[in-house]
């Protein structure tokens, strides 16, 4: 299995569990895996035949104008469930994070992964 990576994708949203969150969007920092087979798309050059980053990443930016959460666990969740339905990912490790959300800390966040990461032929 093949993996279609973005990394250190900047988002703007409003999260954060304290009302003087809610009153601002902040930036999350993403990096995504998905599993997929790109030999199709490799051997045609076509990119209807692969997992299309740039309107991944743009499917990204309009979830997190259009959704509001107080828990990065919850936005992490919504959004891998998105993603899977909308392009038939069938595995994806979503790194979520959160910079400044604790003075001492560079960022916060969360990992998961969902799906089957399965090898094809």
């Amino acid at each position: 299995m093949d993996l279609v990576l973005i990394e250190a994708l900047k988002v703007d949203t409003v999260i954060g569990v304290y009302d003087w969150e809610r009153t601002m969007t902040q930036t999350l920092v993403l990096d995504l895996e998905m599993a997929t087979d790109i030999r199709p798309a490799a051997a045609r050059d076509a990119v209807d035949e692969t997992l299309d980053y740039a309107a991944i990443s743009e499917r990204i930016a309009d979830f997190g104008a259009t959704h509001q959460f107080e828990l990065v666990e919850t936005f992490a969740e919504r959004l891998a469930e998105t993603l899977r339905h909308e392009y038939a990912i069938a595995w994806l490790r979503l790194t979520l994070r959160k910079p400044g959300a604790v003075p001492a800390a560079k960022a916060v966040g969360v990992r998961i992964e969902r799906g089957t990461r399965e090898e094809t032929n």
